[in-house]
């Protein structure tokens, strides 16, 4: 959650900052003002304020850009996702099938369209909140903070039933 919502932050103030016909005359108002309109937890600051943040001066291929290394996490997670719901974390077909769709093909056809024929659909987020929840109920379970007679493979299940539960989670 925490790495989450502050690498989010400086995505998000990064992307909006390159929306601005002019750049903000007051960086720091600019920064500030955006945070809250994201309803941003006063007690997590952003990974990279702008007054140092590089990406934003590294030029327009780079610019406006740092939400894409979520993206990838995203892809990854989702990527990864095919492969166990075929409850074989090295299903051979599933593997050809990346190998054809992803990584034979590089930049030469639409990553976009190249990933729906590997996956048959869009990459969905979904699989990446899924990650960050096991690593999170994992993290907790080995600490001994959840009781979860299921193992810590399916600590995530208890963690969010504890959380829904203490009125935590809607």
């Amino acid at each position: 959650g925490f790495a989450v919502v502050e690498f989010l932050a400086s995505a998000i103030v990064d992307m909006k900052l390159h929306l601005q016909e002019k750049p903000p005359a007051d960086l720091a108002a600019f920064e500030r003002t955006t945070l809250q309109e994201l309803g941003m937890p006063v007690e997590i600051v952003m990974r990279h304020r702008l007054a140092h943040f590089s990406h934003i001066f590294s030029g327009e291929g780079y610019a406006a850009g740092y939400y894409g290394y979520l993206w990838a996490q995203v892809l990854d997670a989702d990527a990864f996702e095919a492969f166990t719901e075929t409850g074989d974390a090295f299903h051979p077909g599933v593997a050809k099938a990346f190998m054809a769709e992803i990584l034979s093909v590089g930049n030469t056809k639409d990553p976009a369209l190249a990933y729906r024929r590997f996956r048959g659909r869009d990459a969905q987020v979904d699989a990446l909140f899924v990650r960050h929840v096991e690593v999170l109920a994992a993290r907790q379970v080995e600490a001994g903070g959840v009781q979860n007679p299921g193992g810590a493979q399916d600590g995530f299940r208890v963690v969010i039933r504890h959380q829904v539960e203490d009125g935590q989670v809607g």
